[in-house]
C-alpha cells in the first residue's frame, strides 16, 4: 500500500455516502492502519450533493483533508463532473453504469452499483454498501474481513444479513473485472 492513499465517495444525499466513508475508515483502523475521515453535504439532506472523504496511511497522518485523491467514487452525473479534475495522476474513477462517461486522463471503471443493489439485493438504499465492496475489492485498500467487522458494527441492527449480502455483490462485481 503506498503511504497515504485518499478517497472521495462522491453523489446525492440520502445514498449513504458518510456512512460508507466511516465503514471504510474504521475497517482501515481494523487492518492497523491510521484513518481520517470527513464529509460535506449540501443544505438539503436528501437529494442534494453529497460528499465523503478518507485518508488512510500504514503511518501518522499529518493532514486530513483529501485534495489529489487516488480512487474517487461517483454515483451521480453532478458528482462526476465536479470531482474527474481534481485526482491524482494514477488515480481511478470508479462510477455507477447510470453515468455518461466523459473524458479524463484517469483510468475509469463502470459498474452497475446501483442498479446491483436495486435488481440484485431488492434494495437501493444499499448501493453504499455494494460500493464499498468494490472499492475494497478492487483496490485491497481495506482487507475484506476488516470490511465486513465495520459493516457489521455500524449497520442498523437488523439489517446486518442485507448489507453484508450488498458488500459480497460489490467484491462480485469488482472480482469479475479481474
Amino acid at each position: 500500500m503506498e503511504e497515504r492513499i485518499e478517497i472521495r465517495l462522491s453523489g446525492s444525499g440520502g445514498q449513504g455516502l458518510i456512512l460508507a466513508g466511516i465503514i471504510l475508515a474504521e475497517a482501515a483502523i481494523l487492518d492497523g492502519k491510521n484513518a481520517v475521515q470527513s464529509q460535506s453535504y449540501g443544505p438539503e439532506a436528501r437529494g442534494g450533493a453529497s460528499r465523503a472523504e478518507v485518508v488512510i496511511s500504514s503511518s501518522e497522518i499529518d493532514y486530513p483533508k483529501v485534495t489529489r485523491p487516488q480512487i474517487l467514487l461517483a454515483l451521480t452525473n453532478e458528482a462526476f463532473n465536479r470531482f474527474k479534475d481534481n485526482m491524482a495522476e494514477d488515480g481511478i474513477i470508479i462510477l455507477d453504469s447510470s453515468i455518461k462517461k466523459e473524458d479524463t486522463s484517469n483510468k475509469i471503471i463502470q459498474l452497475p452499483i446501483i442498479e446491483t443493489a436495486r435488481k440484485d439485493i431488492g434494495k437501493s438504499m444499499v448501493a453504499n454498501i455494494v460500493a464499498v465492496g468494490v472499492i475494497t475489492e478492487l483496490t485491497k485498500v481495506v482487507s475484506r474481513q476488516a470490511a465486513e467487522k465495520a459493516i457489521l458494527s455500524r449497520v442498523p441492527k437488523g439489517t446486518e444479513d442485507l448489507n453484508l449480502k450488498a458488500f459480497y455483490a460489490g467484491c462480485s462485481l469488482a472480482e469479475k473485472l479481474a
